[in-house]
């Protein structure tokens, strides 16, 4: 199983990967263009799309490799205990808001789809195209946080302690 989810963090990685490119494409796609005086329409729209299913596709593996931002001024100071009481309250409040984003995400695709809502802008996209990277990368990361509640739950979670502070200044 362990196997399984950690591919899945991954593809959605992949995935992540391939559209920060297609954001780059698009960019440059419209550069060129601008440059050529040429009319391509949608670049601007498509790099927003890209870079939006990007953000959410890359949720779930950002997790499960310890980068996402923490604050860990209290928990850093607390017994054992608390600490694993305090991880516990975050990662199921945690869980619980992911359940209801990925719930309304795949909702607002569904519901685009069954509307036929399309873009404003002159490309015309079928609005629930983008969506589903972005429901695809909540349900995903609702995975990865209900995985880090039952590791934790069991006691298997690693702590990852960096010797120094992460940060660039």
């Amino acid at each position: 199983m362990r196997r399984l989810l950690d591919r899945l963090y991954d593809g959605a990685a992949y995935l992540a990967a391939f559209f920060l490119i297609g954001t780059l494409a698009m960019v440059v796609l419209g550069i060129v263009a601008r440059l050529g005086n040429w009319f391509i329409a949608g670049t601007d729209a498509y790099a927003g799309y890209c870079m939006a299913a990007c953000g959410f596709l890359a949720l779930a593996h950002t997790l499960k490799r310890n980068e996402h931002i923490r604050v860990t001024l209290v928990i850093e100071h607390a017994s054992p205990a608390t600490r694993r009481a305090l991880e516990l309250w975050a990662l199921a409040a945690a869980t619980v808001l992911a359940a209801a984003f990925a719930w309304y995400s795949i909702r607002l695709a569904f519901q685009s789809w069954q509307f036929n809502d399309v873009s404003t802008g002159n490309d015309a996209t079928p609005l629930w195209i983008p969506q589903v990277a972005m429901a695809l990368g909540t349900l995903v990361l609702l995975v990865a946080l209900l995985d880090d509640l039952v590791l934790e739950w069991r006691g298997e979670r690693k702590r990852i302690v960096p010797a120094e502070a992460l940060h660039n200044e």
